[in-house]
């Protein structure tokens, strides 16, 4: 998947905040929009996460993202569980949902697809390996663009 050094370093940087407070830093994206961003945390917790719970990670990184200045020009926090549909940034986060439906989009074309969905066979160091339509799907990691769990509802 390709995630950019700026990402990287962000998760770095927050995801060790995000823990002092008692939550897993799910994940993490930046859309820079002009010269305004959105810097989105997903979050999780053993027991879920709500609202005030969104509210405490946010006051914690900021105290951070203060510090470090990071970003470059205004943005705006957004701190969010990743929901039921909830995206996936690692191949470990893959191999948590081994059994599941997931839904991926690709950054170019594999076997004529961009956009694969199937149940989570297994990952190895690189792929992640989905059954599609009967057939078994290896998918290189990197070339994956967004992936999301789809809910079981």
């Amino acid at each position: 998947m390709a995630v950019s050094k700026k990402v990287e370093a962000l998760t770095a940087m927050l995801a060790p905040a995000v823990a002092a407070v008692g939550f897993e830093l799910w994940g993490v994206d930046l859309l820079q929009q002009g010269r305004h961003s959105l810097l989105r945390l997903y979050i999780d917790g053993p027991d879920g996460v709500g609202v005030d719970d969104c509210a405490t990670v946010s006051h914690q990184v900021s105290g951070v993202l203060d510090v470090e200045d990071p970003i470059t020009g205004e943005y705006t926090l957004e701190v969010s569980s990743p929901g039921w549909d909830r995206p996936l940034f690692s191949l470990s986060q893959f191999g948590r949902f081994v059994g599941n439906e997931v839904s991926v989009r690709l950054a170019s074309p594999l076997n004529g697809r961009r956009r694969y969905k199937g149940v989570v066979q297994r990952i190895t160091d690189s792929e992640v390996e989905l059954l599609v339509e009967g057939a078994a799907v290896l998918i290189p990691f990197a070339a994956i663009d967004k992936a999301n769990v789809e809910p079981n509802v």
